[in-house]
C-alpha cells in the first residue's frame, strides 16, 4: 500500500508540475482552452493577504508564502497549528505537548524547552506576538486564513523572526447577526463542539463570541490496566467587540481564555525487560529495541497536562488624511504544568519521570504607522515587549529506581560480596539487613529534584519598509529594523526532595548499619553511595553540583540592525518576478538547566529569487533560496561520558552554523466551477558549516537531518443537487520524505536506530472529506477521515532513563481517525 501511495506521489508531482512549466510558456492560449462539452470555469478567487502589512493580492507579495484559508482547515478536520504543517512543505509543527511545541520553517527551530531562549519561528495573532511555545499553541477560534511567510521577517513584524513567520488572522465582528453551531463525533471518544454567536449592538458597534470544546479518550490503553492513555481535554472562548469612533477611528477589543487540562505525552518502552528484580542491561543495545507500534503500553506515572490562558488584546485603527495609525496593545498570561513518563514501564525499580511547571506574563505594545503616495507605499513603526517568566524543572524518581541507578554505576554487589550474590543493587542489600534489625526498608520512597528558573526580558524595536514604485513596472523595497533585546536570568539548584527516605536513612545510620556495609567495599565507593543518597542523581552538571543550594543570576542584552531589499519586476500583467535579500536576528539568551553559559544572537542572511504568475483560473508561484544561518541556539541531551554511557544525561549548551539551498513552489488550477487542485513543494538542501556536536563530532558538511523533499497536493469537487444543496468531495495527500541522517542524530536517536525502527522514514498521509450543504447554507453534515491509510511513524525516541536506567520510550504519529460532523447557521 506504502509503494502505491508514493508512486501516485510522484506521478501526481510530475503531472502538475510538469503541467506548470507547460503552462506557464503557453500563456493566455492555455487560458482559453477547454475540452468539448465541458464546464467552463471561471477564474480562481482572488486572495487578499497582509503579509507586508499592507492588503494586497497573494500574487503581487514578493515573499514566498503559503495561505491556509478555511476551507483548507475543515478539510482535515484542524484544531490547532499542529493539524496543519503536513500541509505546508517546509513547516513542522511538534505538537505532542501543546504546553512544550516546537516549530520548525525551512529546516530552522529553536531546539530547547526552556525559557531562556526565543522561537525562531514567531507566531503572530492578529498582529500580536504570540511569544515562547508554551503559550502558541492555541486551539483555533474563528481563524480566517493562516498565512506561512518562509524566511526571516524583521521590517514587517512588531518582533523579528529569523526563520519565518507564522500569522493567524481572525474574523472581526461584523454589523450583521449571525450564529453557528458545530459538533463533530469520531473515533477514539472524540467529542468537538464549537459555537459564534455575532450580536451587531448599534450602528457603529458589534460584539462576537466564541467557544470551544474539545475532548478524546486517547488511542492508547495501557497494556495492564486497560486506562486511556493520551487523549484531549480543552474549553476555550474568545469575545471580541469592535466599536466605531466617528469617521476615522476603529477599536477592537477582544479576550482570549483556554483551560487545557489533559493526560500528557505518552511514550512506549521499547527495551526488552527481563523479570523482576533483574533490569535492563547497560548500555542499551539498539539493535534489540522494540517495534512501538506493536508493542504494549505501559505506564505508572500521573503524565498530567495543563495549561491556564487567558489574553486581552486592544487595536485601535486611525485615518489620517497622509496615511494610518495602528496601536496594538496586547497582555497575556498563562500557567502551566507538564508531566511526562521518561521510562515507558509499569515498574517502580525503573521508574522516572520529568515535570515542567512555567508562568508567564508578557505584555505587547506596538504603533504602527502607514501611508501611500503615487510612488510610495510606506510602513513604519516601534514596539515594546516585557516578559516576565518562572519555570521549575523537576525529575522524580523512587529509591527502589534509585537503588537500580547506582547499581548502573557500578555501586552493585561484587563478586563474593558477604551480603548479596553479584550484581544485587548495594541499596537493596542494604535495606534487607536493615529490616532484619527491625528498621524499615529503604525502598519505595519518593524522590524529588528541582531546578529553578526566572527571566525578565524587554525588548525594544524601531522598523519601516518602504515600496518605492519605480516605473509602472518596477518596485524596489527597502526596509529596515532596530532590535534591543535585555533578559535578566537566574538558576537555582535546589536540594533533592525525600524526606520520608531520610528519616529511615538516618535510622539506619544510628544503627550504625551503612558505616558496617560500606566497611567492605573501597573508600572511595562507599564515599560515592553516600554523597548520592544525600545528594542528587538528576541535575549533576558540575556547576549545577558546585551551586547547589546558591541562586546565579546573569544579565546580558543584544542589539541588532537587521535590513531587507526586494526588486520586483512585472513582466505583463499576470507575471511577477522578485530577488530579495534579508537579513534575520534573533535574541541570545541562557541554557535553563546549566548555570553559566549564555547564547549569542543568531544571525540570517536569506537570498531569494522567484516568479509569480496568475494566467485567470491557473496560478502558481516558484521561489529559489539560499540562507546562512549562524549561530543556531540549541539545548542538547548528551551522555556526559562516551567511554561511561550509564552517567546521568545532562542538557548542554549547544551551537552551530549552517547553510541551506532550496526551491519552493505553490499552485492552484480551477479546472472547472466545481474541481479544482492546488499543490505545494519544497526541494532543501540543508547542511551544517562550522558545527561540532558537544560530544566531538565533527559535522561540517553533514546534512541537518531536514528532508530533501516535500510536498502536499489537494483536490476538490462540488457536486450541485438542483435545488437540493450541494456536495463535496475532498482528498488531500502529504509527502515528507526521508530525513537526512548524520552521526550527531544517530546519537540523539533522532534517525535510523534498527531495521525495526527506522526513525525518519520517509511519512504519507491522506486525508478526506464529504459533505453537504443546504441550499442556503443553513445546515451542513460530513464525514471524514485523516490518515485514511493508518500510517504510522516513530517520531523520536526519548532517552533520558537509557543510560541510568537501562529504558528507552518511543512516541509515535497518530493512526487513522474518523468522524461525523453536522453544522447549523442562521
Amino acid at each position: 500500500m506504502r509503494v502505491m501511495q508514493r508512486n501516485l506521489v510522484v506521478g501526481l508531482r510530475r503531472a502538475l508540475f510538469g503541467g506548470c512549466v507547460a503552462l506557464g510558456a503557453s500563456g493566455s492560449a492555455w487560458a482559453q482552452a477547454t475540452p468539448e462539452g465541458e464546464q467552463q470555469a471561471t477564474n480562481l478567487d482572488t486572495i487578499t493577504v497582509t503579509a507586508q502589512s499592507r492588503q494586497q493580492e497573494l500574487q503581487d507579495v514578493p515573499i514566498a508564502l503559503q495561505v491556509v484559508d478555511q476551507q483548507l482547515l475543515d478539510d482535515v478536520a484542524a484544531e490547532n497549528l499542529g493539524d496543519i504543517d503536513a500541509f505546508v512543505p517546509g513547516l513542522v509543527v511538534d505538537a505532542a505537548q501543546p504546553t512544550q511545541p516546537s516549530f520548525r520553517l525551512r529546516g530552522v527551530e529553536t531546539n530547547d524547552f526552556g525559557i531562556g531562549t526565543d522561537p525562531a519561528v514567531g507566531i503572530f495573532v492578529d498582529g500580536v506576538y504570540g511569544g515562547r511555545g508554551g503559550g502558541v499553541l492555541l486551539p483555533f477560534l474563528d481563524v480566517e486564513r493562516i498565512e506561512v511567510l518562509k524566511g526571516p521577517q524583521g521590517t514587517l513584524f512588531g518582533r523579528n523572526t529569523a526563520a519565518g513567520a507564522i500569522s493567524l488572522v481572525t474574523r472581526r465582528p461584523q454589523d450583521e447577526t449571525e450564529a453557528r453551531l458545530r459538533l463533530r463525533l469520531g473515533n477514539y471518544g472524540k467529542q468537538y463542539v464549537d459555537a459564534m454567536w455575532n450580536i451587531p449592538v448599534s450602528d457603529v458597534s458589534a460584539f462576537r463570541v466564541n467557544a470551544l470544546f474539545n475532548h478524546s479518550d486517547g488511542w492508547f490503553q495501557d497494556g495492564a490496566t486497560g486506562k486511556d492513555l493520551g487523549g484531549e481535554n480543552v474549553w476555550a472562548a474568545r469575545a471580541a467587540w469592535q466599536l466605531r469612533i466617528g469617521d476615522n477611528t476603529t477599536a477592537l477589543l477582544s479576550w482570549d481564555h483556554e483551560s487545557l487540562d489533559q493526560n500528557g505525552r505518552v511514550t512506549t518502552g521499547i527495551v526488552p525487560l527481563p523479570a523482576f528484580p533483574q533490569r535492563p542491561p547497560v548500555p542499551v543495545d539498539p539493535d534489540d529495541y522494540l517495534d512501538p507500534r506493536r508493542t504494549p503500553t505501559y505506564s505508572d506515572a500521573e503524565n498530567a497536562e495543563w495549561r491556564t490562558f487567558d489574553g486581552v488584546n486592544l487595536i485601535v485603527d486611525h485615518a489620517f488624511t497622509w496615511g494610518n495609525l495602528t496601536s496594538t496593545s496586547s497582555w497575556r498570561e498563562y500557567d502551566s504544568k507538564n508531566q511526562t513518563e521518561e521510562d515507558g514501564t509499569n515498574r517502580a525499580d525503573l521508574y522516572i519521570d520529568s515535570v515542567n511547571t512555567e508562568s508567564n506574563e508578557t505584555f505587547y505594545q506596538e504603533f504602527k504607522f502607514a501611508g501611500s503616495t503615487a510612488r510610495l507605499d510606506w510602513v513604519a513603526g516601534a514596539s515594546y515587549f516585557k516578559e516576565d517568566a518562572r519555570q521549575t524543572s523537576e525529575v522524580n524518581t523512587n529509591t527502589t529506581a534509585l537503588g537500580s541507578i547506582l547499581a548502573n554505576q557500578g555501586f552493585a554487589a561484587p563478586a563474593g560480596f558477604p551480603f548479596a550474590p553479584e550484581g544485587t543493587p548495594l541499596l537493596f542489600v542494604m535495606s534487607q539487613i536493615g529490616q532484619a534489625n527491625g528498621l524499615p526498608s529503604l525502598l519505595g520512597y519518593g524522590w524529588n529534584e528541582v531546578f529553578n528558573n526566572t527571566l525578565e526580558t524587554t525588548a525594544y524595536a524601531a522598523f519601516g519598509d518602504v515600496i518605492w514604485r519605480a516605473t509602472d513596472k518596477l518596485n524596489l523595497t527597502f526596509g529596515l529594523r532596530y532590535t534591543r533585546d535585555e533578559k535578566s536570568f537566574s538558576w537555582f539548584n535546589g536540594p533533592r526532595n525525600a524526606a520520608e527516605f531520610d528519616a529511615v536513612l538516618n535510622a539506619y545510620l544510628g544503627a550504625g548499619i551503612p558505616q558496617m556495609f560500606l566497611a567492605d567495599l573501597p573508600p572511595e565507593a562507599a564515599a560515592q553511595i553516600m554523597y548520592a543518597l544525600t545528594t542528587s542523581v538528576a541535575f549533576v552538571d558540575p556547576p549545577a553540583v558546585v551551586n547547589k543550594g546558591i541562586t546565579n543570576r546573569d544579565k546580558k542584552s543584544w542589539s541588532d540592525v537587521s535590513p531587507r531589499f526586494v526588486v520586483d519586476y512585472h513582466l505583463d500583467d499576470r507575471t511577477m518576478v522578485f530577488g530579495s535579500l534579508a537579513k534575520g536576528y534573533k535574541a541570545g539568551g541562557f541554557n535553563a538547566l546549566q548555570i553559566g553559559p549564555a547564547f549569542e544572537n543568531e544571525d540570517v542572511w536569506n537570498l531569494e529569487a522567484g516568479i509569480k504568475q496568475s494566467l485567470g483560473r491557473f496560478a502558481w508561484n516558484a521561489s529559489v533560496f539560499h540562507y546562512r544561518y549562524d549561530n543556531r541556539q540549541s539545548v542538547r541531551l548528551i551522555d556526559p561520558d562516551p567511554n561511561n554511557p550509564v552517567d546521568i544525561p545532562r542538557f548542554v549548551f549547544d551551537t552551530g552554523d549552517l547553510e541551506a539551498t532550496g526551491i519552493d513552489v505553490d499552485l492552484r488550477w480551477k479546472v472547472t466551477d466545481g474541481f479544482t487542485l492546488d499543490a505545494q513543494a519544497e526541494w532543501i538542501d540543508s547542511k551544517y558549516k562550522d558545527y561540532v556536536t558537544p560530544e566531538g563530532v565533527d559535522l561540517d558538511g553533514e546534512p541537518t537531518g531536514e528532508p530533501r523533499f516535500t510536498a502536499s497536493m489537494g483536490a476538490a469537487y462540488k457536486v450541485d443537487l438542483a435545488g437540493h444543496g450541494e456536495l463535496r468531495f475532498s482528498a488531500r495527500h502529504a509527502y515528507r520524505g526521508r530525513s537526512r541522517c548524520n552521526e550527531g542524530s544517530d546519537l540523539q536517536g533522532d534517525c535510523g536506530v534498527n531495521a525495526l525502527l527506522d526513525i525518519g522514514e520517509a511519512r504519507d498521509r491522506t486525508d478526506v472529506r464529504i459533505g453537504w450543504t443546504a441550499p442556503k447554507g443553513h445546515w451542513s453534515w460530513a464525514v471524514y477521515g485523516n490518515n485514511v491509510f493508518d500510517n504510522q511513524y516513530v517520531k523520536g525516541l526519548n532517552t533520558y532513563g537509557r543510560g541510568p536506567l537501562g529504558v528507552v520510550g518511543a512516541t509515535i504519529t497518530e493512526p487513522r481517525t474518523y468522524g461525523m460532523e453536522v453544522a447549523v447557521k442562521f
